[in-house]
């Protein structure tokens, strides 16, 4: 399981442009700036207590989006898988380490899924 703030993060990163402008820079500061709910409030000339309401607003919305589109969980999920698969073919490659075509074929197959993580 992940932390709220990956969470809140991974969210952002997937969704974050369907949110409002405004909101889009209430959390952008808040999350990646680390500036306080105060901080924030004086930048824009507005209430802490709207800044909050603001925050979350946007997080309710970006998880909204989760819930209906699963976007993170299956990016969360395919990074496990490959985790996974990277592992076996570890395996794989020291069980038939005296096969050089295999051990070849091995190591393709473990580029091609590099390939993939890195996209």
């Amino acid at each position: 399981m992940i932390d709220k703030i990956t969470q809140a993060s991974l969210l952002y990163d997937f969704y974050g442009q369907l949110l409002t402008r405004r909101k889009q820079q209430v959390m952008e500061l808040y999350h990646e700036e680390n500036l306080s709910l105060a901080e924030i409030a004086d930048e824009f000339g507005i209430s802490r207590a709207a800044v909050h309401d603001s925050l979350k607003s946007a997080e309710r919305s970006l998880a909204e989006y989760e819930e209906k589109l699963g976007l993170v969980a299956r990016f969360l999920k395919s990074g496990e898988a490959f985790r996974k698969i990277d592992r076996m073919l570890d395996d794989l490659r020291e069980q038939y380490a005296g096969d050089p075509a295999l051990t070849g074929a091995l190591a393709e197959i473990q580029a091609v899924i590099s390939d993939l993580e890195e996209d």
